[in-house]
């Protein structure tokens, strides 16, 4: 583990490069400073840190940053970084990296994951000589990942998705596995993540397909809360409508996973097929019943 490179790094508030001052990251001309905890860099603008801080007075709802307080408190909460006990999650969760990671171009050289929970971007990639920058909204994620593979082309990073601390074309490739769903403005954020990106460079994004939102009543809030805190569901139309269709040279979207072959618990018998003759299982068994779980969406920038 090592300091991430500087010379990607600009500042979320005013967009200008950064420094190392004192054991801070400073924006040049004596800008803004932000903290570094446990190696790993907060890179949040002001306001999403005064909102974040305020999160407890129940003022987060009036702004857009709302989010940020939520997530810092869902990372303390629940372990990311726990392995599901049940086969089916833990078939599904491994079917699922490997479909992302076959949409990795050749020859990439760094990765910037979003929403890094339990990095096994970093956990895969790394060995591979890939640099991966582990992002999250939340303190506590960046900070284990960097612990648990301590690489030294792993970094961490605690940013915020539409205000990304990175200069223009910083990434070979960005990782955006099951975050769209829960982020406020979804058009924005493909957006933000695109600009990251080198041109001819490749956003991978995932979510849940055409999920129907479940709600619960919250008991400290009296407002209906969905559950897993997902605010969005997908289909493929929907998403190539949130495109910003000028930043794209080109783009790749299709789904996978089956829920019935999950409520067969097929993953007893599947689990032992290599990658190629599980996605044929896989599309066969969507044909019979269509019933995808997953969408995968790779955007190639202009």
């Amino acid at each position: 583990m090592s300091k991430i490179p500087i010379n990607i790094l600009i500042s979320p508030d005013n967009g200008q490069p950064l420094e190392w001052k004192n054991g801070r990251l400073r924006a040049v001309g004596n800008g803004p400073a932000y903290e570094v905890e446990g190696g790993v860099p907060i890179l949040l603008p002001q306001n999403a840190r005064e909102t974040s801080a305020r999160a407890e007075q129940h003022e987060r709802f009036g702004s857009r940053f709302f989010y940020v307080g939520h997530y810092q408190a869902d990372a303390e909460l629940f372990d990311y970084f726990e392995e599901p006990e049940n086969g089916a999650t833990l078939h599904e969760e491994r079917r699922l990296h490997e479909t992302i990671l076959s949409e990795v171009p050749g020859g990439t050289n760094s990765v910037l994951d979003v929403g890094c929970g339990k990095a096994w971007v970093a956990q895969r990639l790394c060995p591979k000589g890939i640099s991966v920058c582990s992002m999250d909204i939340s303190t506590i994620n960046p900070q284990r990942a960097l612990e648990r593979y301590p690489y030294d082309n792993h970094y961490g990073i605690v940013a915020d998705a539409y205000n990304l601390p990175f200069r223009e074309g910083a990434f070979d490739c960005i990782i955006a596995s099951e975050i769209i769903e829960h982020v406020p403005d979804p058009g924005a954020f493909i957006g933000s993540l695109l600009e990251a990106l080198r041109p001819g460079g490749r956003l991978v994004i995932t979510t849940p397909y055409n999920e129907k939102i479940q709600y619960s009543l919250c008991i400290h809030c009296n407002r209906p809360t969905p559950i897993s805190a997902h605010i969005h569901s997908f289909t493929p139309k929907k998403l190539l409508a949130l495109t910003p269709m000028e930043q794209v040279a080109g783009h790749r979207i299709y789904t996978f996973g089956n829920k019935a072959l999950i409520r067969l618990r097929t993953h007893i018998f599947l689990r032992f097929l290599p990658t190629p003759l599980w996605r044929l299982a896989d599309r066969l068994a969507n044909r019979v019943i269509r019933k995808p779980t997953r969408i995968l969406y790779a955007l190639t920038r202009k």
